[in-house]
């Protein structure tokens, strides 16, 4: 455990940084029960420093799960498109096959490739999700995040200046080599969502700049002609991978994952095909801001509504 101090002096949490831009773990807390307010402050504070956080030995039921997710902001339905949890509006079953039926054929494996930041295809993608794991594999299923923040900073200042200024299309699609399957289509058609954000995010909390360039939904660069549209953004998604910007997490059953939506992108793990277990997660996304860029302008919906908190959103 780190020796750090609190982060407010009346506080019990304490916080374990994991690398040196991204991940913490977060220890002295009880997440079943309702958290002082001042423990809430500490967490979110960590959040901001470090854009993930993890806690251990965590059994929450549904319920216990919603209570957390409720003092950090307001959870969305669980999927715009995909639905939720029967009975738990505000839950997503992140199950070992739930892809199974999107699309056919092998995608194409780049390395940015299954990389993304939760449905920025809406006009205001969650703030932030918390991830808890249940059956959870001996070996293999480790989920990573990268700094969305850090990987911005690490920019030449002349690539800084000419991404500050664009914008870009995000919408659902199968990955790229891939074929949509004729349910994933149904359901994306059936609720379709596109919207154009900034490709560099002003956080709305800190302030800090954050390249918002989710390779899982973001498709071409507004304005410039498709190659360099392309060559750009696989610039940009080789760059915000890079190892030393990025965190993996080893699941276990009871364990939480929290993430900054706004300044991170993570990758579910690919391995697990490759073996005999099972794997079931559930996660919560808050009801999110919508995006502005450095020059003050606003995200622009193309289609679909914003997301909204479970209890208003129609299921």
């Amino acid at each position: 455990m780190s020796d750090r101090p609190p982060l407010h002096p009346d506080s019990a949490v304490r916080v374990q940084p994991l690398s040196a831009h991204t991940g913490a773990q977060i220890h002295g807390v009880d997440l079943r029960a309702p958290l002082p307010p001042q423990d809430v402050a500490a967490i979110r504070a960590a959040l901001h420093q470090w854009k993930v956080v993890f806690f251990r030995d965590q059994p929450l039921s549904h319920e216990q799960h919603i209570a957390l997710a409720r003092q950090f902001g307001d959870p969305t339905v669980g999927h715009p498109v995909f639905g939720h949890v029967d009975g738990y509006p505000e839950l997503y079953s992140i199950a070992k096959y739930r892809r199974a039926n999107s699309h056919e054929g092998q995608p194409e494996l780049r390395p940015w490739t299954g990389w993304h930041t939760d449905v920025t295809a809406a006009h205001n993608p969650p703030a932030a999700s918390i991830l808890r794991g249940v059956t959870i594999p001996p070996y293999g299923g480790d989920t990573q995040w990268t700094n969305l923040v850090a990987a911005y900073r690490a920019l030449s200042a002349p690539m800084q200046r000419f991404v500050d200024g664009l914008r870009g299309l995000h919408r659902f699609s199968p990955p790229a080599g891939a074929n949509a399957s004729p349910e994933y289509l149904a359901l994306v058609q059936s609720k379709t969502l596109v919207s154009e954000h900034p490709l560099v995010r002003v956080h709305p909390e800190t302030g800090e700049r954050a390249l918002f360039v989710s390779p899982g939904f973001l498709k071409s660069v507004v304005g410039l002609t498709p190659r360099e549209s392309r060559q750009l953004l696989e610039l940009l998604w080789e760059h915000i991978v890079r190892p030393e910007f990025t965190v993996r997490f080893k699941w276990e059953p009871g364990s939480i994952a929290f993430w900054d939506n706004r300044a991170t992108a993570h990758v579910a793990p690919f391995d697990i095909f490759d073996l005999d277990f099972d794997r079931q997660l559930y996660r919560i996304t808050l009801v999110g801001e919508v995006p502005v860029g450095v020059d003050g302008q606003p995200s622009t919906a193309v289609s679909g509504d914003p997301l909204l908190a479970a209890h208003g959103a129609a299921y």
